[in-house]
C-alpha cells in the first residue's frame, strides 16, 4: 500500500477540495484549479491554467517524459453536481473526516480521483521519476453539464495540452463478487447519448367541449406508454462478450437473457443496459392553458445506444414499436458512443495491479450505460482511454447510492488505494 505520508497528503488535499463549493451550475472551477496548481508547482510541475471563462478554469500538468514510450494522462474533472444542506447529516462543503471516509459533495465524483492524480504526479515530481513518455494531469470543468467551457473546449482550442496515447478516465473500479470471486469492473466503452422529441399531434379545442377536438395529449398517452416498454431481442457486443468470456463461459443467443438473470444484482444493473437500446419518456410539454385542449405534445425521451449505432440504425425499431399513428421523431443530439480497444499495454497494467493486490481477483470490460469526457479524448485524437479507479473498502452498491446525493462520501482506504493505483500505472506504463 501507499506510505502514510501519501495517504495523509491524499486526504488532506481531498478535504481543502471538497471546501471548495464547484456545484455545476455555476461551477466555479478556477478556484479549485488554483489550489491545484498552488500544490503541484510546490512539487516542482509546471502547470497552466486555461479558461474561455475566467470562474472556469482548467488545470494542466505535466511531468515531461524522455519521448522514449507512449503519453498517459489522467483525467478528472473539479465540478460536483449540487447539494442541498437540508439533506446532509453533515456540510456537503466540510470535507469532514468521521468514521474512516471524507464527505463532502464530490468525494466520489470526482473530487476524491482528483486528489489522487494530484498526489500520484507530485509524488513522482519529488522522486525526480522521468517517464518514458510525458505524465499529464488535466483537472477540467463542465464535465456534469457540458456548456463547452471544459474538455470538449480544450481538446479544440488547446489540443496539444491533452493529446495523449492513453488516459485513465472515471467510470469504473466497481468491486463485486461473482460466484465468490472479486472481479473489478473497467469502462472501456460508452453508449451514445441519443434524446430525441416525440411530436404528437392532434387538434386544439376547448376543454369544455372535447368531442370537437382531437386532444393530443390523450393520443401521447399510449404513445408513451409504447416508447417505455420498447425492447430488442438482446445481444452480445465485443465488451460484454469479454466480460463473459472473463467469467468463464459466453453465453450462446438463447440463453443470454437468462445468463444475466443469474448475476449477482450489482453486476446485473450494469449488464442490462449493455444488451440494447434503451429508451425513457423523461418530459413532456402540452397545452399552456387549462382550458385548452392541445392540438401538439411533445415529449422528450432518453435514449441510449450502442457503441457504433447511430440514431439512423434504430429509428426504425422506435417506429415499430410505435406503429402508425400522427406522430414526429425530432432527434436532438447524439454524443457519445465511443470504445477504446481492449487488447492494450494499457489493459495489461490494470490486471497486474488488480492482480498484485487482490491475486484471486480479475478485471472485467463493462460499458458505461451514461458517457464520461473519454468520448473527446477518443474522437479527437483516437486516445485509448479507460474508466478505472478501484475501490474496495465501500461497496458498490453503496457507492452508486451516494454518487450525485446527500452524504456523499468515500473511504479513506479506497483513496490510498486509488493513489496507490495510479502511481503503479504511471511508473510501469512509463517505466
Amino acid at each position: 500500500m501507499a506510505s502514510t505520508a501519501i495517504r495523509d497528503e491524499a486526504v488532506g488535499l481531498l478535504q481543502e477540495l471538497l471546501r471548495l463549493d464547484t456545484a455545476n451550475p455555476p461551477g466555479n472551477e478556477t478556484q479549485a484549479a488554483e489550489l491545484l496548481r498552488g500544490y503541484l508547482e510546490g512539487a516542482g510541475l509546471t502547470c497552466e491554467l486555461y479558461a474561455s471563462d475566467p470562474e472556469r478554469a482548467n488545470l494542466v500538468a505535466r511531468l515531461p517524459g524522455r519521448g522514449e514510450g507512449p503519453s498517459m494522462l489522467l483525467l478528472c474533472h473539479t465540478d460536483t453536481v449540487v447539494a442541498d444542506p437540508e439533506e446532509w447529516s453533515v456540510d456537503p462543503w466540510s470535507g469532514v473526516l468521521q468514521d474512516g471516509c471524507v464527505w463532502g459533495r464530490g468525494a466520489l465524483d470526482m473530487k476524491g480521483h482528483v486528489a489522487a492524480a494530484a498526489v500520484a504526479i507530485a509524488t513522482l515530481a519529488r522522486e525526480g521519476f522521468e517517464p518514458a513518455g510525458d505524465l499529464i494531469v488535466a483537472a477540467t470543468a463542465d464535465e456534469e453539464v457540458g456548456v463547452d467551457v471544459g474538455l470538449s473546449w480544450l481538446v479544440r482550442a488547446h489540443p496539444d495540452s491533452v493529446r495523449a496515447d492513453y488516459c485513465v478516465n472515471e467510470g469504473g473500479g466497481d468491486r463485486v463478487l461473482v460466484d465468490g470471486r472479486p472481479v473489478y469492473l473497467c469502462s472501456t466503452a460508452e453508449k451514445m447519448s441519443a434524446p430525441f422529441k416525440l411530436r404528437v399531434h392532434g387538434r386544439s379545442g376547448h376543454a369544455s367541449t372535447p368531442g370537437i377536438a382531437d386532444n393530443a395529449l390523450v393520443r401521447a398517452a399510449g404513445l408513451i406508454q409504447r416508447v417505455a416498454e420498447i425492447r430488442q431481442p438482446p445481444r452480445l457486443i465485443p465488451e460484454t462478450e469479454a466480460l463473459f468470456a472473463s467469467l468463464g463461459r459466453v453465453p450462446a443467443p438463447g440463453e443470454l437473457e437468462r445468463t444475466v438473470r443469474a448475476l449477482p444484482p450489482e453486476l446485473r444493473a450494469t449488464v442490462e443496459p449493455l444488451l440494447g437500446i434503451v429508451v425513457s419518456p423523461t418530459m413532456i410539454t402540452g397545452s399552456r392553458r387549462t382550458n385548452v385542449i392541445p392540438g401538439l405534445v411533445e415529449v422528450v425521451c432518453d435514449c441510449r445506444l450502442l457503441p457504433g449505432e447511430t440514431p439512423a440504425d434504430v429509428e426504425p425499431v422506435i417506429r415499430e414499436a410505435l406503429g402508425e399513428d400522427a406522430y414526429d421523431i425530432e432527434w436532438i443530439e447524439a454524443v457519445g458512443g465511443t470504445r477504446s480497444p481492449l487488447d492494450t499495454p494499457l489493459w495489461d497494467v490494470f490486471e497486474s495491479f488488480v492482480a498484485a493486490v487482490e491475486p484471486e481477483a480479475r478485471v472485467v470490460p463493462v460499458v458505461s450505460a451514461g458517457f464520461t469526457d473519454s468520448h473527446f479524448l477518443r474522437e479527437a485524437f483516437g486516445t485509448v482511454s479507460y474508466g478505472f479507479f478501484p475501490m474496495r473498502a465501500m461497496s458498490s452498491d453503496l457507492a452508486a447510492r451516494l454518487i450525485h446525493s446527500a452524504d456523499e462520501r468515500i473511504e479513506v482506504d479506497d483513496l490510498e488505494l486509488g493513489t496507490e493505483f495510479l502511481l503503479y500505472v504511471a511508473r510501469t506504463l512509463g517505466a
